[in-house]
């Protein structure tokens, strides 16, 4: 049965302004993507958890003028853990599943939480401030035909409070709202696997029942550490962090995961392969399309 409905790319604007996003959403479009996700932070769409309304009729008109399908992609520093910042990130998230509807998007990626080594005092009710923060945007979110995908992430400092993917499934099921799925993020799990020393495919299979979206690219599984590279490709030389490759540059496994694992009926397989691999992403493509068929057997 096939579960996974559509591929493409990740896509945003690199100076916040329209016309750089417009360039790449055409580019992507002449390559003969299907789906690509929209980071919608990458421009000032909202202020103060308000929908600035000139530039979302510019989004709108924009989108309309291509033949793609969109998902979006919720604030990359997104954290409803955080106790100072929660229900400003909560209105601004409501915010942008508003610009989903009008766009026609119907997942919008929500980061899982994490709380710096200090915090102690606020881990106590971390999860639960995440869960209650999660049902009430998918409450919000189920009105406007947007499902929230929640993602796992990696730790990415010592001391770090972070899930990992098996506990980001028990937050969705946890919810138990029809409009919360999980996204699932192969090369984070990677990396998180390793670092916290847990079978990688079990991980990802407490993950897939309740994965209603994917984030493909490839890495090593290699924590970044302290090393900080001069040039990013020299990340790549080392194969260290999460370096989103093209699909085959890494080390996933990804002809065993396709083969093993089933996700939620309407997923959308979304590569985070950026325009710095423009030359290889026809090749990624054509990967991503034989995977979403190895899948459906």
């Amino acid at each position: 049965m096939a579960n996974i409905i559509s591929t493409g790319f990740n896509s945003g604007s690199v100076d916040g302004e329209f016309a750089s996003l417009e360039a790449d959403l055409r580019r992507l479009a002449d390559l003969g993507v299907e789906t690509v996700e929209l980071a919608l932070s990458s421009l000032d769409l909202v202020s103060g958890g308000r929908v600035i309304e000139e530039r979302a009729k510019r989004l709108v008109a924009l989108t309309k003028s291509l033949p793609l399908r969109y998902t979006v992609h919720g604030l990359v520093n997104s954290n409803f853990m955080d106790p100072e910042t929660n229900a400003y990130q909560l209105a601004a998230a409501k915010a942008l599943v508003e610009l989903c509807n009008r766009i026609g998007a119907g997942i919008i990626v929500q980061h899982s939480g994490e709380l710096r080594g200090e915090q102690i005092m606020e881990r106590a009710g971390a999860v639960q401030r995440e869960r209650d923060t999660l049902a009430e945007l998918a409450e919000f979110s189920a009105p406007h035909g947007v499902r929230v995908a929640l993602e796992n992430i990696f730790t990415t400092e010592s001391g770090q409070f972070r899930l990992t993917p098996s506990e980001v499934a028990a937050q969705v099921k946890a919810v138990a709202h029809p409009n919360l799925v999980a996204t699932l993020d192969f090369g984070h799990a990677y990396l998180e696997a390793n670092y916290r020393k847990l079978d990688y495919m079990s991980e990802l299979e407490a993950m897939a029942p309740v994965t209603g979206h994917l984030h493909l690219s490839d890495n090593f599984g290699r924590a970044q550490g302290h090393y900080v590279p001069y040039f990013p490709q020299e990340a790549t030389a080392l194969g260290l962090g999460n370096l989103h490759l093209p699909l085959g540059w890494g080390d996933i496994a990804w002809d065993e995961i396709f083969s093993r694992l089933q996700f939620m009926p309407g997923t959308v397989m979304m590569m985070e392969i950026g325009a710095r691999y423009a030359a290889e992403q026809p090749a990624s493509l054509q990967r991503a399309k034989v995977l979403m068929a190895l899948n459906a057997r």
